[in-house]
């Protein structure tokens, strides 16, 4: 009898195997289930030169503004095709115990919201009071459309290209350790204005990637783009590594961590490189490109790093010292809710 498994996303090897075993194949998908490739790309025909991207990710890790979460993280796997998000469905399930009219009035508030400011359609899905759990869970479904010659998957990195970061790791799981953990931060004598700006994380610096995609794609070809979410950014590059079969060599000091992020994870004692990251984005391009994408993103104001490099290889991550990094088993993030 195999083990009962603990939360979390399922190990990203037993994934691979499940997904080679039981994928379905029909030639109208361009790309479809693999380990590092955040959306399905699909060819509608009919003489189109756009294609579908579509996604499916939920909210799990916490309930404060799950509405807005659950828009953003489906926006953001549409964002790293290169694609422009156009319709959102959700499926949404209460908790027996705790739910009342304004509770759900709020989560669709913040729903309407979330689509209102990224361009995005809210079509439909599914709305119940479930038994058996203890909070709300949200799992939202997104397809957006991109020019085929726009196209960006995960796998493209090659050999010889650069690594660049946008923004900081950490952004999603301060702003969850802040609103999760905020009584017992302030009993530690962490200051109130510092967990307030944490909070505020989601917005600013932001755990949305569309605007920096966009700007990426429109001012140099991006071989490969991905958002490392759960699992922060070491399992980020370790799905971009085993996506393109490349071997990537990361220098971790060049990675941006947040005062902020810092602080918290130091106070629960997490790993900030293992946090869930959505809002950084990790880009693959050529060397002759760097000037001119650093160029643009300075002009936007988007911060950008260069943290690492391409190889041949067989798919892993190694540090600049030779050291290989494994990926995080579980987002550190779940320590908290132990």
């Amino acid at each position: 009898m195999s083990k009962n498994l603990k939360s979390g996303k399922l190990d990203m090897h037993v994934l691979k195997g499940l997904l080679e075993r039981y994928s379905i194949v029909d030639p109208q998908i361009i790309i479809g289930p693999k380990i590092g490739e955040d959306a399905t790309v699909i060819d509608l025909g009919m003489g189109s030169n756009h294609y579908w991207v579509v996604t499916s990710d939920p909210i799990t890790f916490t309930t404060e503004e799950i509405g807005y979460y659950g828009v953003v993280v489906n926006v953001n796997d549409i964002a790293t095709r290169g694609a422009k998000p156009k319709w959102f469905l959700a499926t949404l399930l209460f908790p027996e115990e705790e739910t009342n009219l304004d509770l759900i009035e709020e989560v669709f508030h913040q729903i309407h919201q979330a689509c209102q400011r990224f361009g995005v359609s809210f079509v439909g899905g599914h709305t119940e009071i479930t038994s058996g759990i203890g909070r709300t869970i949200l799992s939202g479904h997104m397809i957006g459309e991109v020019k085929k010659d726009r196209l960006v998957t995960t796998s493209g990195a090659r050999a010889g290209d650069l690594l660049l970061l946008v923004k900081g790791i950490c952004i999603e799981g301060t702003s969850i350790l802040a609103r999760e953990r905020e009584a017992e931060l302030l009993a530690k004598g962490l200051p109130l204005p510092l967990i307030d700006k944490a909070k505020n994380f989601i917005l600013d610096p932001g755990i949305d990637i569309l605007r920096p995609a966009l700007v990426a794609c429109d001012a140099v070809s991006i071989h490969s783009m991905h958002d490392p979410t759960e699992g922060g950014l070491v399992n980020g590059i370790v799905e971009m590594a085993m996506a393109s079969e490349k071997e990537i060599e990361v220098d971790f000091e060049k990675v941006h961590i947040y005062e902020e992020s810092q602080i918290l994870c130091q106070e629960y004692g997490l790993d900030p490189l293992g946090v869930i990251a959505s809002g950084a984005l990790l880009l693959a391009i050529s060397p002759d490109d760097l000037s001119a994408i650093q160029k643009v993103f300075k002009e936007s104001s988007i911060p950008l790093q260069v943290i690492g490099q391409v190889k041949e290889g067989p798919a892993k991550v190694l540090t600049t010292e030779g050291e290989e990094m494994k990926p995080f088993s579980r987002d550190e993030i779940l320590k908290i809710f132990k």
